[in-house]
């Protein structure tokens, strides 16, 4: 008998386990998505929910400027249709606005703030009890009745029957002890209101979504405010790619340079409609500007979409802004030009050390930068490298992963020799900050 509980454990465990999903968000975890709004950098934090009908609380918070911008906020179930509205003041250190939500499932999150509409789609998840947690509760509840069973058959001196119900509150045990045995390797079941899961997922995952970038005008002047748009694809199909995972606390990163390196911007555009996303820029000079967008789709790679675009007119008159428009507030962003070598300073005088002090090609190279005191985390990381091959052909980015302190640390290895425009960004309690340099790396000594 106790055999036979063995095997029924074991096929209960390994049959009722649910697959887990690619990139589905934890139940009662935060939600966090960076967006470039109303010339604002802010993350809109979309708290955890526990039960349903119950709270969902949501905060946004400004990176730069930081200011209390007015947000109006409108979550709509995507199954039903119910909508709650509220208004949020985007704050380094926001407050947040408790909505309600009914049901689990699908859901978008308007944001307002300005002239300027986004549509953030997420799920309300709320954690559900296992079968293994049934399993062992049930079982040692089983194992309970019976032994109290076999104890009171006993004293009435049926000792056949007590030894029977004794084996059976033993199975009981053992079917407990061996769900707690298999459980922890096993995935954990799917939250209430997850996205199904398919049956047979498609060999590879699904492919990379085909990007048409463009601006709006066609070719913007410089100085006049101008709307860079990515339409996404699938092009398998031809639908809108309207599936892109959250990564590093946002559904895109854009990086906007221009061929000379003297404009940066890394921005975080909107989803304005299925397979849509946009963000508003301005350009202070003419000539061409290069586009480098990072995204993932579900079940598929991360991939980094290039192009280019042009921007006419006459050079717009300095006003002591920084080349960024201040949505990232691209403080000291004047220079990565090419015309300083390795380690070439900002305005602000920071010169980071590289180790070795000529890289090489295919080689991991160190860069630190030392920073003031008060650095936030800032997309999930303490500090952002961004590095640009002269010609634009090449895009690299990659992170401090230490806890904020005095000095940002990263590993960086060129693919190629020749000279690489790069950007050091880190966030403090009032902007974020943008560090240019230079570097120039040689090639590996033939052996």
């Amino acid at each position: 008998m106790i055999v036979r509980a063995l095997c029924l454990a074991a096929a209960l465990v390994v049959a009722l386990a649910v697959p887990a999903a690619a990139h589905n968000v934890t139940a009662g975890a935060d939600l966090r998505i960076a967006q470039t709004i109303a010339g604002a950098e802010v993350t809109v934090v979309i708290k955890g929910t526990s039960r349903v009908p119950g709270p969902l609380r949501i905060g946004v918070i400004a990176y730069q400027p930081v200011t209390g911008l007015p947000v109006g906020l409108e979550v709509r179930s995507v199954e039903d249709g119910r909508a709650v509205t509220g208004m949020a003041q985007a704050a380094a250190d926001p407050r947040y606005v408790q909505l309600r939500v009914e049901r689990t499932g699908p859901h978008e999150l308007k944001l307002s703030a300005g002239d300027e509409v986004a549509v953030v789609p997420f799920r309300v998840l709320v954690e559900r009890g296992s079968m293994g947690d049934l399993l062992i509760y049930g079982g040692l509840f089983v194992a309970a009745l019976l032994l109290v069973g076999g104890l009171l058959t006993g004293a009435t001196a049926r000792p056949g029957r007590a030894m029977a119900l004794a084996a059976g509150a033993a199975a009981g045990v053992t079917v407990a002890a061996m769900v707690i045995v298999f459980e922890p390797q096993l995935p954990p079941p799917a939250p209430d209101g997850a996205a199904p899961t398919a049956a047979t997922p498609a060999a590879g995952g699904r492919p990379y979504a085909q990007a048409r970038v463009e601006t709006v005008p066609a070719r913007p002047g410089a100085g006049e405010e101008f709307t860079l748009r990515l339409d996404l694809v699938d092009g398998s199909t031809g639908r809108p790619v309207d599936d892109l995972t959250v990564h590093h606390e946002a559904l895109t990163h854009v990086v906007v340079t221009s061929e000379d390196g003297r404009y940066f911007r890394h921005v975080h555009p909107l989803r304005t409609a299925p397979g849509r996303l946009e963000v508003r820029l301005r350009a202070d000079r003419p000539g061409r500007y290069l586009a480098h967008a990072e995204l993932e789709r579900e079940d598929s790679g991360g991939q980094l979409v290039a192009a280019d675009f042009q921007v006419g007119g006459e050079p717009a008159p300095a006003d002591g802004a920084d080349g960024a428009d201040g949505a990232d507030g691209a403080d000291g962003a004047k220079a990565a030009d090419g015309t300083e070598g390795a380690g070439a300073a900002e305005p602000g005088g920071v010169v980071p050390r590289l180790e070795p002090g000529v890289p090489v090609a295919g080689r991991p190279a160190t860069i630190e930068l030392d920073v003031p005191a008060g650095v936030r985390p800032w997309l999930g990381m303490t500090g952002h490298l961004l590095v640009r091959s002269q010609d634009g052909a090449f895009l690299g980015h990659v992170h401090e992963m230490g806890a904020p302190g005095s000095r940002l640390r990263f590993t960086f290895g060129f693919p190629r020799p020749g000279r690489y425009l790069a950007w050091v960004q880190y966030a403090t309690g009032d902007r974020i900050v943008t560090a240019p340099f230079t570097v120039d790396v040689t090639a590996a000594e033939a052996r």
